[in-house]
């Protein structure tokens, strides 16, 4: 009775250790594709921010407005 026991304990805690670890790689996937998705989204945002002043400069200096 008591090995038994023992031994299930040990299985369950094998169990919540592949659990853990399983967690703690999908976390890292997640937080990893926030970042991504953060850079992906945010840098042409800031791209913007110094093309269309350029642009607007050379249109006007084209179309001589």
């Amino acid at each position: 009775m008591d090995q038994d026991l023992s031994d299930k304990i040990d299985q369950l805690e094998k169990k919540i250790e592949e659990t853990r670890k399983l967690t703690d790689r999908t976390y890292k996937i997640i937080l990893w594709t926030a970042i991504a998705t953060a850079i992906l989204f945010f840098l042409p945002l800031v791209a913007l921010v110094f093309v269309i002043p350029y642009f607007l400069k050379t249109l006007t200096s084209i179309t001589g407005l």
